[in-house]
């Protein structure tokens, strides 16, 4: 949208209210969680007030937010304002309107609770900037390794159970992959697993979660998982572990944190938010999201990638010159993060008064009014995407490359760079490739499968139904 269009669009007072305090924002909490859930809570709204930016109450709410006072943005046009740190602030809003304790990352706030004004920010992004590039010869082969364990499973469970459950296999398989990569051995010479990174993650984010236990009243469970942060104490065994691992294991990257100037325990208990809430994390619910989507995409779109992903593998092997041949491949990965993004939320307070714009309106934002953005409608924005809630493999493709910048996952536009200087996913290009590749090592094995799908505390679970293999020659 053109400057001139903007400045033609008509005002409007945003519309929308808080309700009576304290009482307000709990009622919004339950109908958020348990009477409407989170898709109807939002496009309730949206026909309520014929307005995509409008006023509410965001959880957890009274006791843990500092103030659950939100404008939400679910538009793909007034998203994008929470991209601009001249004209937002992301300190400490992760989260959104809650911050867990820093006892959970060593009393620091990680580079991701930090605004890029912060002299930290630009050290600490230019670390993790700086190992993953120096780690990219790693990312296929550690990667393409850790797949060939996943198949094994998978193969097993549904030989003999008929069934087989992705989440846990890739759970275990992505952190394999990030141990090996950041500390340069398996995690099986030390204690640790997945779960050590889900408990931690738990403790976290269990304000923001709904964990739909049967028997348990909603109103019951909101009382004390939404007023009530879960103490450190529960998980710091576990993290405790963590840490050391990756103390003990990391040294030649904590050297180099320290050449930058960051004190060794700072860099670690970075590195190990970077593994565990950046990486595993974003792991944990993308890679059950691709399989779903493709999965249930059908035998057509699985012979179309098959026969894409065979021929340029047979041309010049499974390296970046052949993924770099597969435009479909690549489609359906954009896809996937667009219909079903990894991190739902973006937030930023306003640094000064200023007007944004959505499709129909402007509206003039109030100095430190804190924005929210609901990303899983904003990317299904009825104005950017034709039929924007259907999975569409090949969106992408041609002249669809053009709608990449209304990809959002990352916290910046898909044709954006991760720097120093913004505040977007360090490991972006990293998600795309190992999605990618992911891909090309299913249909290098099988021709299709089945999927059996479900919605769960991060993203959605994965169970295979059946698996059939791919015959050279056949």
């Amino acid at each position: 949208m053109s400057s001139s269009k903007q400045d033609d669009l008509p005002a409007r007072e945003i519309p929308g209210d808080f309700g009576i305090p304290f009482f307000g924002p709990i009622s919004d909490r339950l109908s958020y969680f348990y009477s409407q859930g989170e898709v109807n809570y939002f496009t309730a709204r949206i026909k309520k007030f014929q307005s995509t930016v409008f006023r509410c109450n965001m959880p957890p709410g009274p006791f843990m937010a500092r103030n659950p006072r939100v404008v939400c943005l679910v538009d793909a046009v007034s998203f994008q304002t929470l991209f601009d740190t001249s004209k937002v602030e992301k300190k400490d809003v992760l989260d959104g309107t809650y911050m867990p304790s820093t006892s959970f990352t060593g009393g620091y706030r990680t580079c991701a609770y930090l605004d890029p004004s912060e002299p930290k920010h630009a050290i600490l992004k230019g670390f993790y900037l700086s190992l993953l590039a120096k780690k990219h010869d790693h990312f296929i082969p550690l990667f393409r390794q850790g797949m060939s364990g996943l198949f094994s499973g998978l193969e097993d469970e549904v030989s003999t159970k008929g069934t087989s459950y992705f989440n846990d296999l890739s759970d275990s398989m992505s952190f394999e992959f990030v141990f090996r990569l950041l500390c340069g051995k398996s995690p099986s010479e030390t204690s640790l697993g997945p779960k050590s990174f889900d408990l931690w993650l738990f403790g976290q984010l269990a304000p923001l979660m709904t964990l739909g236990i049967k028997y348990v009243p909603g109103f019951v469970e909101d009382f004390f998982l939404h007023n009530f942060q879960i103490p450190f104490f529960l998980v710091k065994s576990d993290y405790n572990k963590l840490y050391e691992a990756f103390e003990n294991s990391a040294g030649n990257l904590l050297d180099e944190a320290e050449k930058l100037g960051l004190k060794r325990d700072e860099a670690c208990h970075n590195l190990v938010f970077l593994a565990g809430f950046n990486a595993y994390g974003g792991m944990k619910n993308v890679f059950p999201a691709m399989l779903k989507w493709v999965g249930t995409g059908g035998e057509d779109l699985h012979r179309r990638l098959a026969a894409e992903i065979r021929a340029a593998v047979k041309e010049k092997g499974v390296t970046l010159a052949a993924l770099n041949e597969m435009p479909l491949t690549k489609s359906a990965v954009y896809e996937v993060l667009r219909i079903e993004p990894p991190v739902p939320y973006q937030y930023g307070k306003a640094k000064q008064d200023f007007k944004i714009q959505n499709h129909e309106n402007s509206f003039m934002i109030k100095k430190g009014e804190m924005l929210f953005g609901y990303q899983p409608i904003a990317t299904k924005d009825p104005r950017i995407f034709e039929d924007p809630d259907e999975f569409v493999a090949d969106r992408f493709v041609g002249e669809g490359e053009k709608l990449l910048d209304y990809v959002y996952w990352s916290n910046g536009r898909e044709t954006d760079v991760p720097t120093a200087e913004n505040k977007q996913c360090p490991g972006k290009d990293l998600v795309v490739l190992l999605c990618r590749l992911m891909l090309v090592e299913f249909f290098l094995k099988y021709d299709t499968f089945q999927v059996q799908t479900a919605k769960i505390l991060l993203g959605s679970s994965v169970t295979f139904k059946s698996l059939t293999k791919y015959t050279p020659g056949n």
